[in-house]
């Protein structure tokens, strides 16, 4: 038996989640339409969950990745293909 007691999870982990979950769908979005006015929100937003989640939380980590490299490839599209940032 382990000596640790089991702790239940805070809500902010939830949250946490949750925002992780928004950030990393808004940066995919970004990437096909105006890479600035979502993408960086989302990368806000997945910042602050990563703030808020536990250390080692995949999620966050991911979210925070992803938002990056929608960022990169977001520009990168709308560079190529002459469109809006903005």
């Amino acid at each position: 038996m382990s000596a640790e007691p089991v702790q239940p999870a805070r809500t902010a982990y939830t949250v946490a989640g949750f925002l992780s979950a928004m950030a990393i769908a808004a940066a995919l979005t970004g990437i096909a339409w105006h890479p600035l006015r979502l993408i960086l929100p989302a990368m806000v937003i997945a910042l602050i969950a990563a703030a808020m989640a536990p250390k080692g939380n995949r999620l966050a980590q991911a979210a925070v990745a992803i938002a990056a490299g929608s960022f990169f490839v977001g520009m990168l599209v709308a560079v190529v293909t002459q469109r809006a940032l903005w």
